[in-house]
């Protein structure tokens, strides 16, 4: 709903909101250098020092068949789809796949990476298994456009999808500046969408959880569609559920009691025919089964016999990532993407305080606190808004009866109290060094002109921004932050407004995930270049965040046509960087759909009769040393 009171015009928040380092850049810095009375040769001393935070030879921009990285650097493939995990892990035979078999290998499209240290040269990498592609998985099927509805599998195909899907707990050890999986470590752990898990904190056992097979409301099977994630202090993983609408059948009648909250979470367009085989995912049998997906899981890797918990308390939505810090007051605090057009940024506040003495302390952290949606105003300034039963509208006259509640609709609830609608939240991180806060906001081509805020200033945003949250005195358990727009990403033609450092090769599109490294650098990775015909497959860029070269932007990894860049992790020492390669192989064309039988490229690790494969790769500098 629109707000009728009178505001500031277009010209006036533009006038606010853009500062001379963002007049100095981008398509409108020669008309404003003119109004000035400057030349672009005058300012080029001050705006491009010599030197940067990164020194990475500058990867050239393109698209091809293959990956490339930075000069200097090593890009090795560390796991693939189908990669043995366990002693007796059979081997991967693309040709006859089995549900057993998949359970025990590495599973399919790997977004989020996490890495905890066990040691030196040793450690636990987790990876999320988003989604599978069955065009690319299974021969036979055929050319098959995804987009058009599920596509009929036999019943055994479907629960290999299922053993697919989930995460991977990996031991890795580093020898003679190579890493590789431990095969037969105890910690080595698949967890599919069948998985038994917990449903915890304030909506757990609430009768909108409950099923037939359920009666408690406290225990589901497996996690889907997991994006991106985070790495707690105390050493476990956050995994955020994501696009949990692909996998549910039907549509609920008008006038069903949840028929407004499936709506609300995209149900009734699924890709996948899972409720073909199991009544949980067909909505008419079971409309409370997508209640218990959507939620932030913590899972962890030092006890493979643990059972993850469903947080209920950082809300259900489309999670992109789970990424925090610990607050000056020793309080947890969780940044939270909705990544879908029009949806929000969250944060969570832990109400107990991280303990770095006792592990066990920390177990149930993130079942109390409370969590908050942002509202960007046109001054720079914004406000956290709590998302509390009682508090903000947010009532038993507003539909909400509980605190459960609230969280099982969570999206409803941010648009009760107002909150910014922003263009894709996806991954957000913080920055310790700096405490300040990035948002990777990735596009939204239906954003009309009349739709536009400052938060998000472009019409169909074809290639997305990323906006800076500076927390008010440092502290991100306050209510109040400032905030700016870092940079508006695509070419220049299309009004981005990096640096006039960038070079051509510089320029990207889509940002998607983010790492910060142990210096507090920034670096994006990118899904959807390709897709938008900018000249260049996806990929990994560094962004400087501060002085004088604020907004420069530099290539430095690049993924096969068709794929996606996921998951950037450092290890502690920076001399690893893993990041995610997504399904080599796909089709950018939906006239063109990806098919098993003519893979669009051909990789490091292509074999005859299989198609590219989803992978984690390893990056090195050559000889040894930091990234970048």
């Amino acid at each position: 709903m629109s707000d009728p009171s009178p505001g500031p015009t277009m010209g006036e928040i533009i006038a606010r909101r853009l500062s001379r380092r963002d007049l100095m850049r981008g398509p409108l810095a020669a008309a404003a250098l003119s109004a000035l009375g400057l030349s672009p040769a005058q300012t080029a001393q001050a705006d491009t020092p010599p030197a940067g935070a990164f020194d990475f030879p500058e990867l050239a921009a393109g698209v091809d068949a293959t990956h490339h990285v930075a000069e200097g650097y090593a890009a090795e493939i560390l796991l693939r789809w189908g990669d043995p995990l366990f002693p007796d892990s059979p081997p991967f035979d693309p040709q006859n796949q089995s549900a057993a078999a998949q359970a025990r290998q590495f599973g399919y499209n790997n977004d989020f990476v996490g890495f905890i240290p066990l040691g030196e040269g040793r450690g636990l990498l987790v990876v999320n298994h988003e989604y599978t592609n069955v065009e690319l998985m299974f021969p036979g099927l055929g050319a098959i456009n995804r987009r058009s509805g599920p596509v009929a599998l036999s019943p055994a195909q479907v629960a290999v999808e299922m053993a697919a899907h989930g995460g991977s707990v990996v031991e890795i050890v580093r020898e003679g500046g190579r890493w590789r999986p431990v095969l037969g470590s105890p910690y080595t752990r698949r967890i599919t969408a069948e998985t038994p898990m917990t449903l915890t904190g304030p909506a757990a056992g609430h009768p909108r959880l409950q099923t037939d097979e359920d009666r408690s409301g406290r225990q589901v099977r497996g996690m889907i569609n997991n994006c991106s994630g985070g790495v707690t202090p105390w050493g476990t993983w956050l995994s955020g559920e994501e696009n949990i609408h692909y996998y549910f059948l039907g549509q609920l009648p008008e006038g069903h009691a949840e028929a407004r909250n499936a709506a609300l979470y995209g149900m009734g367009t699924p890709l996948y025919g899972w409720g073909r085989e199991h009544p949980r995912f067909d909505l008419a049998r079971t409309p409370h089964e997508p209640n218990r997906f959507g939620w932030v899981v913590e899972i962890d890797p030092h006890d493979p016999l643990s059972i993850p918990k469903k947080r209920t308390a950082l809300g259900r939505m489309k999670h992109e990532g789970a990424a925090g810090l610990v607050n000056r007051d020793g309080r947890y605090v969780v940044y939270l993407g909705d990544d879908e057009r029009f949806e929000h940024v969250y944060r969570f506040v832990s109400e107990g305080r991280v303990d770095p003495a006792d592990r066990a302390a920390n177990r149930d952290l993130l079942d109390a606190g409370t969590l908050s949606v942002a509202r960007f105003d046109a001054d720079g300034t914004g406000r956290w808004l709590p998302l509390v039963h009682g508090e903000g509208g947010l009532d038993a006259a507003a539909g909400f009866a509980s605190q459960a509640e609230v969280l099982i609709e969570t999206r409803r609830a941010a648009r009760c109290v107002g909150a910014t609608r922003m263009d894709r939240p996806e991954d957000i991180e913080a920055n310790p060094a700096t405490n300040r806060v990035y948002v990777m906001l990735t596009g939204n081509p239906g954003r009309k002109p009349e739709e536009t805020d400052p938060a998000n200033p472009r019409a169909r945003n074809l290639f997305g921004h990323i906006i800076e949250i500076i927390p008010e005195g440092g502290d991100h358990a306050q209510a109040r932050f400032r905030w700016e727009v870092l940079v508006r990403c695509g070419l220049p033609e299309s009004g981005a407004t990096f640096s006039t450092a960038t070079t051509p090769d510089g320029y990207f599109g889509m940002p998607d995930n983010c790492a910060v490294d142990s210096r507090g650098r920034l670096w994006i990775s990118t899904d959807g270049n390709s897709r938008r015909s900018t000249g260049r497959a996806d990929g990994l860029w560094a962004i400087e965040t501060e002085g004088p070269r604020r907004g420069t932007s530099r290539h430095f990894f690049r993924v096969p046509v068709g794929a996606e860049l996921c998951g950037p992790c450092f290890t502690p020492d920076d001399e690893t960087l893993f990041v995610a390669v997504q399904h080599p192989g796909e089709s950018d064309d939906p006239a063109a759909p990806s098919t098993y039988e003519t893979p669009a490229t051909r990789w490091p690790d292509f074999a005859e009769g299989c198609p590219p494969r989803p992978a984690v790769v390893a990056l090195t500098r050559k000889g040894g040393g930091r990234i970048g």
